[in-house]
């Protein structure tokens, strides 16, 4: 009986190493529910580099860029070993009495992205987490705060979130979403400070689709959508433990979990914090 797997066999036929011949495989590699999402990064920096030095669609693009790419393409050839199962439960699972949606959320230097999962509990109280969804994002090339960065992240995962909810049809409870970012969490949080416009306005975003409990803080090392943020390459994609599967603590019970104390007041001196100008007035009272 074969296999009820998800696989990919990409043919990147003999193209000019070249913006346009780039942009061709890329957006060739049919990915939607972003499995891929670490292995595509690098690929879209190559492009988003020759879109910063104004290189046209058919210009020879320099040496240093193009090895990348030669490179990205020769170990996009072992992507053909990725496996991942089509079905979000085992076989022998059962009928699941829990489910609940878990979104990291993550940023780099050179990008951001976020990782859905899907954590499944049955009546003998066996857990299973299955990958539902990917994605990845370049950072941009005005330079952007890594703590705004980390912003975008989470307000990416909550779009995530609210999309998956519509499309599957089980009966879920409020979901939870994890960053490692202890500004973004205390943002979210935040009841008395006012913010600047790019802050505040995704702020506004996350409190609409979420409630400041159900953020919680999640170390970088177990973030999987770490890697979704700062890429893979296929090697490393294949021998991740995490990106498919969910840090190992999602898979046991929640009190289990490592709580970390994290500072939730906003400093008066945070750059993002809008200056509250005050003013003064004096009323003298004179002779009749």
């Amino acid at each position: 009986m074969e296999n009820d797997n998800f696989n990919f066999h990409i043919n990147c036929k003999e193209r000019m190493q070249k913006r346009r011949g780039i942009l061709s495989v890329v957006s060739s590699v049919y990915d939607p529910l972003g499995y891929l999402a670490p292995v595509l990064l690098p690929a879209k920096h190559i492009l988003q580099e020759l879109c910063r030095r104004n290189y046209g669609w058919d210009e020879e693009i320099p040496q240093v860029l193009k090895q990348q790419w030669i490179n990205w393409l020769t170990d996009l050839k072992g992507i053909s070993e990725f496996r991942v199962s089509r079905c979000l439960k085992p076989q022998d699972f059962g009928t699941p009495v829990h489910a609940q949606l878990h979104n990291f959320a993550d940023a780099s230097e050179r990008g951001y992205g976020t990782v859905t999962y899907l954590k499944l509990q049955n009546k003998p109280g066996h857990v299973h987490v299955s990958f539902l969804l990917g994605k990845e994002r370049v950072a941009p090339l005005k330079p952007v705060t890594i703590s705004r960065l980390e912003l975008t992240a989470a307000v990416l995962a909550v779009r995530v979130d609210r999309m998956v909810k519509s499309e599957l049809q089980l009966s879920l409870p409020v979901s939870c979403f994890w960053t490692d970012s202890s500004t973004v969490l205390k943002y979210i949080s935040n009841e008395n400070k006012r913010f600047r416009t790019f802050v505040a306005n995704r702020i506004t975003i996350i409190r609409e689709a979420s409630d400041p409990v159900q953020w919680r803080y999640v170390h970088t090392k177990q973030n999987p959508a770490d890697d979704a943020s700062r890429g893979l390459t296929v090697h490393k994609l294949l021998d991740s433990k995490t990106w498919l599967s969910g840090p190992e603590f999602l898979w046991k019970a929640r009190e289990t979990w490592i709580q970390y104390e994290v500072e939730s007041t906003v400093e008066e001196d945070d750059p993002e914090v809008k200056l509250e100008i005050s003013t003064n007035t004096i009323t003298v009272q004179g002779d009749n």
